[in-house]
């Protein structure tokens, strides 16, 4: 198994592929098909099978901008979005719960978490059923 380096950039209408070590140059219409290119590009030039081919993270580059970088940030930032929002469930549970336990009404605690009566037996159901 070898392991290539590979830098993608914008060039007009194509993704312009290079690889360093090997002095290599190629192109993709598509970004999903930069991979495929890298590997055939190599496999061609250094006489190997494409599934001895490894490919680091692919440097990609706009307009001078790094997308391996955003699109990393992006991933994290959804990751914590989605722990906010699992936090924010269970919480709004436990209050449903405890609302619930001190007699409070569906409708009056649907307006205190901002939701319908509805969801607040879905809910309160939910919790039963676990």
């Amino acid at each position: 198994m070898r392991t290539f380096e590979v830098k993608v950039r914008r060039d007009g209408k194509w993704w312009m592929i290079e690889i360093p070590e090997i002095d290599g140059l190629t192109q993709a219409r598509r970004l999903s098909d930069v991979e495929d290119m890298a590997r055939s590009y190599i496999a061609v030039d250094q006489d190997l099978v494409p599934s001895q081919i490894q490919l680091m993270n692919p440097q990609v580059e706009v307009e001078g901008s790094d997308l391996a970088a955003t699109m990393a940030e992006i991933l994290n930032l959804r990751a914590e979005a989605k722990e906010a929002e699992e936090r924010a469930a269970a919480l709004m549970v436990r209050t449903a719960k405890a609302l619930a336990k001190a007699d409070v009404p569906l409708r009056d605690i649907g307006s205190v978490l901002a939701v319908s009566h509805q969801r607040v037996h879905q809910l309160l159901s939910a919790e039963a059923k676990r």
